[in-house]
């Protein structure tokens, strides 16, 4: 499994974060397993294969950080959704920028670009073009806005894909 896999499957939480009134530790407890993997494997490629040690890791780190980091990351959003209300926002879209945000702010491992790329990816596969146009604004303002240094080393460890 690719690093790009297990961000993906880590959106697929958060955004399952948002419906089910669960703690992030719960729903990885429920989520995180090979017999959840197994079960859900049999229709979606994406769970096929189950995280090894180093993939959980990360998808446990960006679950719970986008948990407790959830009120400032929205923050964020709302504040470079310029026009929008937060509301109104696409669900897929808002787990995909928090996810990114979340690794822009505190995953010093992985470059601002790589995480900003990887969410319109994501966003591309999911949505429409323009809400990935919208994604890529959004995450790019931010970058600038706030001035957040750039990383320019690729994450070692897993790979991106």
């Amino acid at each position: 499994m690719t690093r790009t896999a297990a961000r993906e499957i880590a959106v697929h939480f958060c955004f399952e974060l948002g419906f089910t009134g669960q703690s992030a530790q719960e729903l990885l407890d429920q989520a995180l397993t090979r017999q959840s993997f197994a079960l859900i494997g049999e229709e979606e490629p994406l769970y096929a294969e189950f995280p090894n040690q180093q993939q959980r890791e990360y998808i446990t780190t960006l679950v719970k950080g986008v948990y407790s980091h959830g009120p400032e990351l929205d923050e964020y959003i709302s504040r470079y959704a310029i026009g929008w209300s937060f509301s109104r926002l696409n669900r897929v879209a808002v787990a995909i920028m928090r996810v990114a945000m979340y690794e822009i702010l505190y995953m010093q491992d992985i470059p601002n670009a790589a995480a900003i790329n990887e969410a319109v990816e994501l966003t591309k596969h999911y949505e429409e073009p323009e809400v990935a146009s919208f994604v890529n604004g959004i995450l790019g303002t931010f970058v600038r806005q706030e001035n957040i240094p750039d990383r320019a080393a690729a994450p070692a460890g897993v790979p991106e894909e």
